[in-house]
């Protein structure tokens, strides 16, 4: 099933900052940080679906995604934090917890970000349930577009899952398959600092930094 006409893919931003807050040291390892658009990202494998790098702009820069399925609370801690460094970042959207938080789902969309398609319900895909994985991806693409009209093109799989069924839906459904090589760990509730020093202590650019949010966690991403 093919789409209409798509939205722009990964928004740019640049900022330079002096402030000796956690966030900061990530900006200024970089010196220049920007999102990269991931349509002219690096492939691997020769697949042209499947991305783990972004390409960069001028040869600096980065793509933050967020996994966002629980706490929503702490996607707006997340939106603070964004919108004080003017960066714009990708938020790959759960379904199931997109139908009861539109306005928060809305608040994403109207502040310039990336919105990606994470399914309805993350299942644990695997090859011999295809029919399943369309109905996943579609039933969360037809939420976003019935919500507020927007067409989502980025898919990321559940828990990063690809098989041969998972790349035949996503192709189905007219989506790059968007993976990730810098994994925060803060989805084991990692202390904020040691999250910002696993990230910068390897950052580079063209990297996908992979981070989520939490409910009842007193989650460690919005610092971090």
């Amino acid at each position: 099933m093919k789409k209409s006409a798509k939205k722009p893919v990964i928004s740019r931003f640049t900022t330079k900052i002096a402030s000796n807050l956690v966030l900061s040291v990530l900006v200024l390892t970089i010196g220049v940080l920007c999102l990269a658009p991931m349509e002219k990202s690096v492939m691997v494998e020769g697949e042209e679906t499947k991305i783990y790098r972004s390409a960069g702009e001028n040869g600096k820069g980065v793509s933050l995604m967020f996994n966002v399925y629980w706490g929503t609370d702490e996607v707006y801690k997340i939106l603070d934090v964004l919108e004080m460094y003017s960066a714009k970042a990708t938020f790959f959207i759960g379904g199931c917890w997109a139908d009861d938080n539109v306005d928060c789902l809305r608040e994403i969309y109207a502040k310039g970000h990336e919105i990606g398609n994470h399914t309805y319900s993350h299942p644990r895909f695997n090859n011999n349930q295809p029919g399943g994985i369309h109905e996943e991806i579609g039933k969360c693409h037809a939420l976003l577009k019935d919500k507020f009209g927007y067409e989502a093109t980025l898919f990321r799989p559940p828990e990063g899952r690809l098989n041969e069924s998972v790349k035949t839906a996503s192709t189905e459904w007219d989506y790059k398959i968007i993976l990730w090589n810098v994994d925060t760990l803060d989805w084991k509730h990692t202390p904020p600092q040691q999250i910002a020093d696993h990230v910068v202590s390897g950052v580079r650019s063209g990297d996908i930094i992979l981070m989520h949010d939490y409910i009842s966690y007193n989650s460690p991403t919005p610092a971090a």
